[in-house]
């Protein structure tokens, strides 16, 4: 599996930024390869729904078959990359890239939101419960300090997750950061 699927496209961005693809192609990447029908059961979709998107993001180059793994005559999908990324600065040249960021923020957001309300405190020890969570600071930062803030996150994850492959205390965990600029006036969540 490659590292990353840099999109430079705006037109390939809306295409993964449905909402049943962001999931598709979230699940192919946490949990490993999948036929159409046992992401269908996991999404709560038909087979031949999930079959389609599949199909969508294997045009656009985000999944391919796994030959290794087929399944008698259904097909198994596997992700291509570990993650996604685009430079919103390029994609901000045009409408069409601003609008499929905006709509990919949007997806990111949903899911943010998805997981956390399925996590259910009284399903973990309370080492986990006790390290779960989110928090939010509103900092007043130049644009410098907010890349330095992004490139040591990156860092840290990366140096988290080597330090700790094969820790058997380890779980797969899904760790968010992000920052935007506050325009004057808008309302603090």
């Amino acid at each position: 599996m490659e590292e990353q699927y840099r999109i430079s496209d705006p037109r390939v961005l809306k295409a993964v930024a449905h909402p049943l693809r962001v999931r598709l192609l979230g699940l192919l990447r946490s949990d490993g390869p999948a036929t159409a029908s046992e992401l269908a059961r996991k999404v709560g979709e038909s087979s031949g729904s999930t079959s389609y998107h599949l199909r969508e993001l294997f045009k656009f180059g985000f999944v391919e078959e796994d030959d290794e793994r087929r399944d008698g005559r259904e097909r198994r999908w596997r992700s291509r990359h570990v993650y996604t990324s685009w430079d919103a600065a390029e994609m901000s040249a045009t409408p069409e890239g601003r609008e499929a960021v905006r709509i990919m923020h949007a997806r990111q957001a949903e899911m943010v939101g998805r997981m956390l309300g399925e996590f259910d405190l009284a399903d973990w020890p309370r080492e986990w419960v006790d390290v779960a969570g989110m928090s939010d600071h509103i900092l007043t930062l130049p644009p410098a300090a907010l890349r330095e803030f992004a490139d040591r996150a990156e860092a840290l994850v990366r140096e988290l997750a080597d330090r700790h492959a094969g820790d058997p205390d380890a779980r797969q965990v899904q760790v968010w950061y992000g920052a935007v600029p506050r325009s004057p006036g808008q309302e603090a969540s």
